[in-house]
Parts: structure tokens; sequence; C-alpha cells
């Protein structure tokens, strides 16, 4: 059953929790606090966090928000990030890297965090390294939105395998998730955007214990019904979160605007 407090309304759809806030700084707002009571919790019971964030414009009012907040245990937590693409460099306006230096690691101070380098000549070895350091700190926290065309992470249509037996792999993006990097102002148009990407898959996400997923603005408000409505299959991956036992997707107005 729906709930109506302070102007928020929440209900669930299978195991996922739904809020939708009045505005995408209130929607921040609140992911940032759920983000910040997990990251407490699990900083008393162990002395590495591992936490995975994810990137892009749906994130940037929970990061700004969350990296505002005083006395988080970031000495504590060890971020990784899930995607990066293939061939940018660090210092490209359009990289995870740099949008991750920018938003999170320049304004706080994690005790480590791992980069992916889609750089390098030998694209197995970097996802095969990056897996063993995943599993060595066992991330129990990702930050996470959902793409235009319903990925995860990189994780197209295409390319979702809810039972992939790898944590990390090469994919091609496909044209409306091109699109949505354009829409968004990191590249100039679709041309410039990188065919291929590095990315953890589906069920690495899913591994993770508690996921906060931040999906706001107007962009959004198709794939959030979806998400929510359509049967659970790869032609929507996020449709996956309905099974995850621990997920909230956050939603402002405007991305919660085709729900009924």
């Amino acid at each position: 059953m729906a709930t109506v407090r302070d102007d928020v309304r929440r209900f669930r759809v299978g195991t996922m929790r739904i809020e939708i806030h009045p505005s995408r700084q209130a929607m921040g707002e609140a992911a940032a606090r759920a983000a910040a009571e997990s990251l407490r919790e699990l900083a008393a019971s162990a002395p590495n966090v591992g936490v995975i964030f994810a990137t892009g414009a749906s994130q940037l009012a929970t990061l700004h928000a969350l990296t505002s907040m005083a006395n988080l245990p970031w000495g504590q937590v060890v971020g990784f990030h899930m995607d990066e693409y293939v061939g940018i460099a660090p210092d490209h306006p359009a990289s995870f890297r740099r949008y991750l230096r920018e938003n999170l690691t320049s304004r706080v101070s994690l005790r480590a965090f791992h980069e992916i380098d889609g750089t390098q000549p030998d694209l197995d070895a970097v996802c095969a390294d990056y897996v063993r350091l995943l599993h060595g700190y066992d991330p129990k926290l990702c930050l996470l939105g959902i793409g235009e065309n319903g990925h995860l992470a990189f994780n197209d249509p295409a390319e979702a395998d809810f039972s992939d037996p790898r944590d990390m792999k090469l994919v091609h993006l496909d044209n409306e998730c091109r699109q949505q990097q354009v829409a968004e102002g990191w590249f100039p148009g679709v041309d410039a955007v990188p065919a291929e990407a590095l990315t953890l898959t589906i069920p690495a996400l899913l591994r993770v214990p508690k996921l906060i997923a931040s999906v706001p603005g107007a962009r959004k408000a198709h794939i959030v019904k979806r998400t929510l409505e359509e049967p659970i299959s790869t032609a929507c991956p996020a449709t996956i979160f309905r099974t995850h036992p621990d997920v909230t997707v956050f939603l402002d107005r405007e991305s919660a605007a085709e729900l009924d």
C-alpha cells in the first residue's frame, strides 16, 4: 500500500521500494540520507566498507548531498565504479574517472578508490584485475541509476544477462544508450560516443546487499514505468530490481510522471 508523508509517496513493487519526492534536489537528499545511514552501519561493523558508485547526470544531486554531509566514515570507504568507456583518457570531459574525481574523491577523503582504465591494451586483464579487487573488498552498498533503455551500468538490453558467469565484461553500446550520453551533454554527437565500454555485469551488481537507485528527470519517466510494470526480462534490464531483497528507487515528480 502506498503512503504519503511530508509530500513523499512510498510504495512497493515486488521487493522493490519506491519513493517519489517533490523535486530532484529532495530526491537526491533522500537518497543521500539512505546511503549515509548505510555507511554508518557498515563502518560500525567492519574496518573497510566497499561501495560501488555510479556516474551520470542522475547521480549528481545524490553525490553532492552525500559528500556535503558531516561526520561520515569516508576514511573506511573503498570505492569502485561500475563502468567506463573504452579508449577515453581520464581527463576527457565524459570520462567516468574524471566524473568521480570531480564529484566524489576531490570532495571527501576515501580510504581508497579503484578506477577502471579503459585505455589499456589488454582489456581482459583489466577486467580480471578489477574483479579480484572487487571480490577482495566485497562491496555491501551500491549507488546506481537506470538508463533510458533500462540498462544497469552499461548492460544494455542486448548485452544484459541475468545469469552472466562474468562479473565484468566488454560490451557494445546500443544507439539509445549513446543518444542518452549526447542528450545529457557529455558528447557533441553520437559519433563521438565510444561504441564500447567495460562494465560490471548484472549478477555482480545484484550480489551487493543494498542498492540505492537515483532516477530523476522527465527523460526517465517512460523507463521508470517499464521498470515497474513490464515482465521481468532483459528487454528492460532494470526490471530485475523487483527480485532484489533490498533496493530503493528514488524518483522525483518528473520521473514518476507516467506512473498511475
